[in-house]
């Protein structure tokens, strides 16, 4: 009885101690730029790689669509995100002391695919393809930099029209990517816009038909994709943990941990890379 006694004190000073009962978890996520289901299982070698190099549980939460991300990170509900340009730059302008801080070895100088059923006859070329004009054309998501935002910016420039002013059919929002790419291949939509890498990656994997979809311009080059940093990282983590998160992501040599994004090796970001994607989203008025 005496030990029993002695026991339950004991525990019961260890619980008045304040000390906490289990350790914060990182929490991250990312616009659904492909499928949601499968990135869920590409990020967990990601995410069990962190854990173990900064020595906190880390979770991968996956958002419904590409401005869910932008609020889960406003709100707080994740400590850093991997965004598309556009969704960078809102997410920034939303938390005050948010900053990128790594990206893709290829997102400084990243780049869209216009893509065409075979159906439609066009052929590639180095200059805007103008004959789309009549074409059912479909965007990606309507929050996404190389899905829609940079693609808008150059068919403005070409045509000196909006897509709706310069299409003569209603355009589309496919959501993804990988979606567009389904589209397009299919026929519900002759001609569409997606990042070069989803795209190649489609191709080398065999899930898109080159016979039945091909790429009939490619756009000039602008920084997209990064990964961006919540304010409480510091406060929740300590001082100092926003630095050792883009160590230990720009340490990363393993081409299976960063699958999910997918980069060979990221490098680290700044804000000021994306100021030209920012000018763009305020004239095109995506960001207020």
């Amino acid at each position: 009885m005496r030990r029993l006694i002695v026991l339950a004190l004991v525990i019961a000073v260890a619980g008045c101690s304040g000390q906490p009962t289990s350790r914060p978890v990182l929490k991250y996520t990312a616009i659904p730029d492909q499928n949601t289901t499968e990135l869920i299982a590409k990020f967990a070698p990601l995410s069990a790689h962190l854990g173990q190099v900064l020595g906190v549980p880390v979770e991968y939460v996956p958002a419904r669509d590409y401005q869910a991300s932008v609020e889960m990170f406003r709100n707080g509900d994740v400590h850093f995100a991997w965004f598309g340009g556009l969704t960078g730059v809102q997410a920034r302008a939303a938390v005050p002391g948010a900053k990128a801080i790594a990206q893709g070895s290829d997102d400084p100088t990243y780049f869209s695919y216009f893509i065409c059923n075979a159906s439609a006859g066009l052929e590639p070329g180095e200059t805007f393809p103008f004959a789309i004009k009549d074409l059912a054309f479909t965007f990606g998501s309507e929050s996404s930099t190389s899905g829609r935002l940079m693609p808008e910016y150059f068919i403005k420039e070409n045509t000196g029209q909006s897509p709706p002013e310069f299409f003569s059919q209603p355009i589309g929002f496919s959501g993804s990517h990988d979606k567009t790419c389904e589209l397009v291949e299919a026929g519900r939509y002759q001609a569409g816009v997606v990042n070069f890498k989803v795209f190649d990656q489609r191709i080398a994997a065999g899930m898109t038909d080159s016979t039945k979809v091909e790429v009939i311009w490619q756009t000039p080059r602008y920084a997209d994709y990064n990964f961006t940093a919540h304010p409480a990282i510091e406060t929740v983590f300590g001082a100092g943990f926003t630095g050792r998160l883009q160590q230990a992501l720009v340490a990363i040599d393993d081409p299976a941990l960063l699958r999910a994004l997918p980069r060979d090796r990221l490098i680290p970001a700044s804000d000021e890379e994306y100021a030209g994607i920012e000018a763009v989203a305020r004239d095109l008025g995506m960001l207020r």
